[in-house]
């Protein structure tokens, strides 16, 4: 009898014992599959405007960490390590189904807007966004302690990763006036995105705001944020144009996230042809320069002399950390020229889809075909439509020689980077007939 008793005590005592081992390893199995599944749960939305000037420094610090559980998995590898891994890239994504999202980054009048269509203009599987860093910019200048180039290259990255990962909340926080329930009429160029005017994004407008909520393909009404969520994770590849993004290298915890599969394609132009596209787009900004045209003389230590070597050298700069191949850039990098672009525009842009991996389809390259030789003036400062090789040199009659010898002596090593030729005359500036453009490869 006691021996029956000990046998049921021992049995009751093992099944207590299994009960609280399998406990304890669904506990730690829990906890490992969240630590190694992203929740993208959206952060809780903050509101900027309400942020005194002494709280600013807090603010962000909370707008720069993570959310909760969202944490990206980066490569834990040391610097030794990265250099010993070989030549290929075998970062081991967690995102394996074949998604691509593709950041074009440039300075303006380079292009961008143009170049950008080639992949808007993809198709049903391409969501594209013009320019949402717009907001961040316009907000943050307007806040002196957030003005500081660190801090915003850090908040350009988080907003820019959020919005890879289909997550708008971090951008939210920056559209003035605040969305009411993820609800805004204020996205920048939203109708630049044909993602944000097609349905469901593009939802049925009421008749008294039709022009002002309009996209170019149909009458829109506000934009719902949780919509276009819906329609980004809907999409197999993502697009962003920016020309906000100062320094390539403060972008490298958003390529080492391991839930992205992030492309970089940075385009680049003459910088003489690009101070003499601004002069025009932004006369009232440009009325220094534009009276030293007029004088023939420039003071090279003005402020505005300094600031365009300044945008010179953060290009050159960006550019030589891209084409140095460092590890978390490795076959994830390509320099651009947009007048290759404007030269051989169906070419680059089979160059540039090889490179991300997308297929080039046939609407992108009907898209381009009409919109590189047309023969119709265009209109407007962000126009895509032109005839891509007589855009390219039409600067070289704008500007007079002396700004483009100043441009020569200040961003000269910017221009040898990218093989654009100087000029020692006026004479040859204007001789279309002598190419200012060194036939250079950049990989």
């Amino acid at each position: 009898m006691k021996t029956k008793y000990a046998i049921v005590f021992i049995c009751i005592v093992a099944l207590v014992i299994i009960e609280k081992e399998s406990n304890i390893l669904s506990r730690v199995s829990n906890k490992l599959i969240q630590r190694q599944t992203p929740q993208l749960t959206p952060p809780t939305p903050l509101d900027y405007r309400n942020t005194t000037h002494n709280g600013s420094h807090t603010f962000l610090k909370v707008l720069l960490s993570e959310p909760s559980g969202a944490t990206g998995n980066y490569s834990s590898l040391s610097e030794e390590e990265q250099k010993d891994e070989g030549p290929e890239d075998s970062r081991p994504y967690s995102n394996n189904d074949g998604r691509k999202h593709i950041l074009l980054v440039a300075t303006t009048r380079t292009g961008s807007s143009f170049v950008g269509e080639f992949f808007n203009q993809h198709g049903g599987n391409m969501f594209y966004l013009f320019e949402p860093l717009w907001h961040v910019e316009r907000m943050l200048t307007m806040e002196t302690e957030a003005n500081n180039g660190t801090v915003m290259a850090e908040i350009y990255r988080d907003v820019l990763k959020g919005l890879f990962l289909c997550n708008f909340s971090p951008l939210e926080k920056f559209i003035s006036p605040q969305p009411q329930s993820h609800v805004t009429p204020a996205l920048f160029r939203r109708e630049s995105s044909l993602s944000l005017c097609e349905e469901p994004v593009c939802t049925p407008v009421i008749k008294d705001v039709f022009e002002r909520y309009h996209c170019k393909t149909r009458p829109c009404g506000p934009l719902n944020l949780t919509l276009a969520s819906e329609s980004c994770l809907s999409k197999r590849h993502h697009a962003i144009k920016t020309v906000r993004v100062r320094k390539l290298d403060t972008l490298q915890p958003l390529l080492e996230d391991l839930r992205l599969d992030v492309r970089v394609i940075q385009l680049v132009r003459d910088p003489r042809a690009i101070l003499a596209s601004r002069m025009v787009a932004f006369s009232s900004q440009y009325q220094t320069w534009k009276a030293w045209a007029q004088d023939g003389q420039v003071p090279e230590d003005d402020e505005e002399v300094t600031r365009l070597k300044g945008n010179c050298d953060h290009i050159r700069m960006s550019a030589e950390v891209g084409l140095s191949r460092p590890r978390w850039l490795r076959n994830r990098y390509m320099l651009v020229r947009y007048e290759d672009i404007a030269r051989y525009p169906m070419e680059k842009a089979e160059e540039m889809y090889r490179f991300t991996g997308i297929p080039f389809s046939p609407q992108a390259r009907r898209w381009i075909l009409k919109n590189t030789q047309t023969t119709r003036k265009a209109s407007g400062v962000y126009s895509t439509q032109k005839n891509s090789s007589e855009q390219a040199e039409k600067w070289r009659f704008s500007i007079p020689f002396t700004i483009a010898q100043v441009v020569q002596r200040v961003c000269g090593p910017t221009m040898k980077l990218f093989g654009y030729r100087f000029v020692n005359d006026e004479k040859t500036l204007t001789n279309k007939s002598v190419s200012l453009l060194e036939e250079k490869p950049f990989y």
